[in-house]
C-alpha cells in the first residue's frame, strides 16, 4: 500500500494552480458531503436493524483513512460524521435530500472539471479511483498543517 506522502506527491502534481487548490476547498468537501447525503437516504435493514446506507460506507472509508494516517484519519472521519449529522438533519426534518445532494454533487463536479482545465491536468481520479478517497485527506492535512498538527 502507498505511503500517504506518496499520495499526496502524486495528488499534488495536478493541483498546483491556485484557482483550481481554490475550487478544490470547495468542491471536494461539498461532493463529500453530497455523496454522503445520498446515501443517507437510502435505508436498509438487516435481521431487523434499520440503518442508512451512509454508515457502513463511512466505515469502510474509515478504515481506507486510518490504514494511511490514524492522526488524519481523526479529521477526515470527524467531518464525514459531521456530513452524517447535517444530513440526518436535512431527512428528519424533511428537506428533500436527495435533490440537494444531486444540485450540489453535480454543481461541484462542474467546479472540479473547470478548476482542471484551469490546471490543465487530468482530475488525479482517473488515474487511480482511490483518489476519489485522497482528496478529503489532502485538504485535513493542510488544516492539520495550518494548527501546527502532525498527520503522520
Amino acid at each position: 500500500m502507498k505511503s500517504i506522502d506518496t499520495w499526496f506527491e502524486e495528488y499534488g502534481e495536478s493541483h498546483q494552480n491556485p484557482t483550481n487548490k481554490l475550487v478544490h476547498w470547495i468542491c471536494v468537501p461539498s461532493i463529500f458531503f453530497s455523496i454522503i447525503g445520498l446515501l443517507y437516504t437510502v435505508k436498509l435493514t438487516l435481521s431487523g436493524v434499520s440503518f442508512h446506507l451512509a454508515t457502513p460506507v463511512i466505515l469502510l472509508a474509515s478504515i481506507f483513512y486510518i490504514r494511511l494516517s490514524w492522526k488524519l484519519a481523526i479529521g477526515t472521519i470527524g467531518f464525514a460524521f459531521f456530513c452524517h449529522l447535517v444530513a440526518r438533519y436535512l431527512y428528519e426534518n424533511y428537506f428533500p435530500v436527495v435533490e440537494i445532494s444531486l444540485i450540489v454533487f453535480v454543481v461541484a463536479w462542474i467546479g472540479q472539471f473547470w478548476g482542471h482545465k484551469i490546471e490543465g491536468k487530468k482530475p488525479s481520479f482517473l488515474k487511480d479511483l482511490q483518489f476519489l478517497l485522497i482528496g478529503p485527506a489532502w485538504l485535513m492535512h493542510f488544516i492539520y498543517e495550518g494548527i501546527g498538527v502532525d498527520y503522520k
